[in-house]
């Protein structure tokens, strides 16, 4: 299997030895539709250093990219940044058949990974700011608790200056090159964008705070290596630096989503009006119908809005079910700095709208427009409130881009 499955050298010292999973479309919710990859890695050092392991079904590829480079029983020390078991998941099987000197993780790693497997040997805790000895290169670990697992961390290889970034900096992203730079820069930001909006969004302040520390830590870094995706290097090192960093502060912008669903047409129809007046008033629309609109894609648009508006039918004195599924998943995610307001059609008792608004108000959603409730089908002074209340936003959003509402 190794003649099919070859390491990829990333640096003089360090190789890819990860898999590429291109069959994946639901990571825990999130709609993976381009695939993904676990990505590991070798340090060919006095102490040869495996850097994560990977998902269970793909330990095969794992230990073949790896046997491309070196026999894996002279593998010395294997370090676990994260125990999410897309990336620990091959752990126990690599170490039975390694037999490494030992094993590295945080001191919350540990505890983690003992909790989900059963080891045959003890795991080796690291405090933060941490060197351990490869013999001719030295590794540093840093903690990067809650990014996005209260164990997680990362590690700085100083003769390679290569950041080993656990999942910060990753992307859903299936690809044959192992670098942004040989990939469609419109692809690999899509991606980008997606995997912060669905994985990172609720650690923005930790992720603001994770960027001012590695800017004080005076490190050169040659390649961002992280656990998901291409790698970063040279130009696109700065880039995505620079995405992170306003994505996490999350200032609005002229955007305006518009998420909805309907049953016969009529909450449609105010959404459409809707969208036609916040066009007019120069927002960047939006208009995202739930039932052809992964959540995950709702929330990657909502990353960099300025304005949610959302609407639904009521149904059994509920909002509509596919509404409700997308919004319990986007408040988890914590999205901020958005003005909105809610909206829907009913047949008799109507407790949609007022159910979204609390949704809006949960998450802190300034609300700037009353709830728009239309009973049954709307007519053209129904549509012209739509029309205006969008208008009203657009003219907002146009005046204020770029500032925070709150």
């Amino acid at each position: 299997m190794k003649d099919s499955f070859q390491a990829v050298k990333i640096s003089d010292n360090v190789y890819w030895v990860g898999a590429i999973d291109w069959s994946i479309r639901d990571f825990h919710g999130y709609l993976t539709s381009r695939g993904s990859t676990y990505n590991a890695f070798l340090i060919v050092a006095d102490k040869i250093t495996l850097i994560d392991t990977v998902k269970s079904s793909f330990k095969n590829e794992l230990i073949a990219r790896i046997s491309s480079v070196v026999n894996p029983e002279k593998i010395d020390y294997i370090v676990s940044h994260h125990a999410e078991m897309d990336h620990s998941g091959s752990l126990t099987d690599i170490i039975r058949l390694t037999n490494p000197e030992k094993v590295f993780a945080s001191k919350t790693g540990v505890r983690v990974l003992q909790e989900h497997f059963d080891f045959n040997m003890p795991i080796t805790p690291v405090q933060n700011g941490e060197t351990i000895d490869l013999g001719n290169m030295k590794l540093t670990f840093y903690d990067s608790k809650m990014l996005h697992w209260p164990e997680s961390m990362i590690s700085y290889l100083h003769e390679d200056k290569i950041l080993f970034s656990q999942d910060g900096f990753g992307s859903h992203l299936a690809t044959f090159e192992r670098f942004s730079d040989e990939v469609n820069e419109n692809l690999w930001l899509e991606e980008a964008a997606k995997y912060y909006a669905n994985i990172l969004l609720p650690y923005s302040k930790l992720i603001l705070k994770l960027l001012d520390t590695l800017s004080t830590l005076n490190i050169e870094i040659n390649v961002i290596a992280t656990d998901h995706g291409p790698l970063w290097r040279g130009e696109d090192i700065d880039k995505i630096i620079s995405l992170y960093k306003k994505w996490a502060i999350q200032t609005p912008t002229d955007k305006a989503v518009v998420m909805y669903d309907t049953m016969w047409g009529s909450t449609d129809l105010m959404a459409r009006a809707i969208g036609e007046g916040l066009y007019a008033g120069g927002a960047n629309v939006r208009l995202m119908p739930t039932r052809g609109c992964h959540r995950s894609d709702l929330i990657t648009e909502i990353l960099d809005a300025g304005a949610l508006i959302v609407g639904a039918p009521t149904i059994n004195n509920m909002m509509f079910p596919q509404v409700q599924d997308s919004l319990s998943y986007i408040r988890g995610l914590k999205p901020a700095n958005l003005i909105g307001f809610s909206f829907g059609s009913y047949g008799w008792s109507g407790e949609a709208p007022k159910q979204l608004r609390k949704f809006l108000e949960d998450i802190k959603v300034d609300i700037v427009i009353e709830e728009l409730r239309v009973k049954n089908v709307p007519k053209a002074v129904h549509l012209k409130e739509c029309f205006d209340a969008g208008k009203t936003v657009g003219e907002i959003l146009k005046k204020n881009s770029g500032c925070s509402f709150k």
